[in-house]
């Protein structure tokens, strides 16, 4: 009986510490992997990315003080860092664009205007091809965009 015990209780303990395991060895790669494109694009003082934020893959990071952002996807089918240098920019949109025929999301922008060309410069934010979840993701990725952009809009205006 008491052996019977002992390996139901260490079955028990397996199922609950490998998906530990796992996702905390995930979270120090991303850890790892943001501090390497932080370091990336500001060399002299990565750490002055004073408020980052993860969500679907995606992790935002902006240096309030000397107006930087960074847009990092993580995302499987293409990883990819967009930095942007927020003191030549004169403002900032939310791009969102939807199936012609259906109000799904299909598609999120953040849409940088230069101050001295009025040159748009467009970053890409949510693609419907690349969603897991679809458009559950989507209405999430949304809000999180829209939240982002107030936090980059007053960082402008700074």
């Amino acid at each position: 009986m008491e052996t019977s015990i002992v390996i139901i209780g260490l079955v028990i303990a397996l199922i609950v510490a490998i998906p530990v395991y796992f996702s905390a060895r995930s979270n120090k790669a991303s850890k790892s992997k943001i501090l390497e494109l932080k370091k990336r694009f500001n060399p002299a003082n990565p750490e002055s990315f004073d408020l980052t934020e993860s969500q679907s893959n995606k992790t935002l990071t902006i240096d309030q003080k000397n107006k930087k952002f960074i847009l990092m996807n993580f995302n499987p089918n293409q990883q990819e860092s967009t930095f942007v240098d927020l003191n030549t920019i004169a403002g900032c949109k939310v791009i969102p664009t939807t199936d012609a025929h259906s109000d799904t999301i299909i598609k999120i922008d953040f849409e940088f205007q230069e101050k001295e060309t009025s040159k748009k410069i467009t970053v890409p934010f949510y693609n419907f091809d690349d969603d897991r979840i679809k458009q559950i993701s989507a209405y999430q990725d949304h809000q999180f965009a829209k939240k982002w952009h107030k936090i980059i809009q007053d960082s402008i205006s700074r």
